[in-house]
């Protein structure tokens, strides 16, 4: 059996798949979860050595939630590490944004992750230990225009990480959440391309004038994981946004000390 065992939803790419890549090389088995095929992380699994499974599933469908935790029980006998990393944006003012966008946004982004973190968290609690790890975003954290739906998921995805923080810590599951800021990834390609913002937009706002990448995200995660490094840390959120949340200044200024 391996050392370690993460199951990661949206694992198919971007965040996902790196975050399984790297756990990979710290010597996770990997349960990676998504839509869609997830072969090619499973082979970046596999190069680093370790054993790795797809599992094919809708987060926001409960039945597929309790059948990701019987298989991750059934082939490894434990869980170490839950990332709650698939989500999906909508961006659109808040008038027009339908009730159904709404809801399948909220679906994805904040039921998926409680109920993976239910029926994962029952194996945690029995085991008495583990760590949930929640990928909320700076979103959660302040308002941005045009992502009413998308917003209003991560502030709730925030709050859920503290109460299973709160109900759960003293019974050795830890829960605890990231915040990236904006991430080169595929699911930012059609909102740039229809022009919704640019790189300059990015790199203006974020004062080490950058996008975060896929890989200073995982490391985070990973980060929080590890109750080696991490153990005594519950009901945390993690910015990882180059300064953008501590960064109150207007853009002249922020420039001017470049």
């Amino acid at each position: 059996m391996p050392e370690r065992v993460a199951v990661i939803t949206g694992a198919a790419q971007g965040i996902g798949q790196r975050t399984a890549e790297v756990l990979a090389r710290r010597g996770y088995a990997i349960i990676a979860v998504d839509l869609q095929s997830c072969a090619a992380t499973l082979r970046l699994a596999g190069d680093a050595g370790q054993a790795a499974i797809q599992m094919i599933a809708d987060v926001s469908r409960e039945a597929d939630a309790a059948r990701i935790a019987q298989h991750t029980r059934e082939k490894f006998g434990r869980v170490d590490t839950l990332v709650n990393n698939a989500g999906i944006a909508h961006i659109a003012p808040a008038e027009e944004t339908t009730t159904e966008d709404w809801r399948r946004v909220q679906d994805v982004n904040l039921l998926g992750p409680f109920l993976l973190s239910r029926e994962i968290g029952k194996l945690m609690l029995q085991q008495r230990h583990g760590s949930i790890v929640n990928v909320a975003s700076i979103a959660g954290l302040l308002g941005i225009a045009d992502r009413s739906a998308y917003n209003a998921s991560k502030h709730g995805l925030i709050g859920l990480t503290r109460t299973l923080a709160a109900e759960w810590g003293g019974r050795g599951v830890r829960c605890n959440a990231v915040c990236p800021g904006w991430v080169k990834t595929p699911m930012d390609v059609s909102p740039q391309a229809a022009g919704l913002y640019s790189d300059a937009d990015i790199q203006g706002r974020v004062p080490m004038a950058r996008f975060a990448t896929p890989e200073d995200i995982a490391s985070a995660i990973a980060f929080l994981a590890d109750p080696d490094q991490s153990g005594f840390i519950n009901g945390h959120m993690l910015s990882v946004d180059g300064g953008w949340f501590a960064d109150g200044s207007w853009e002249s200024l922020r420039l001017r000390h470049r």
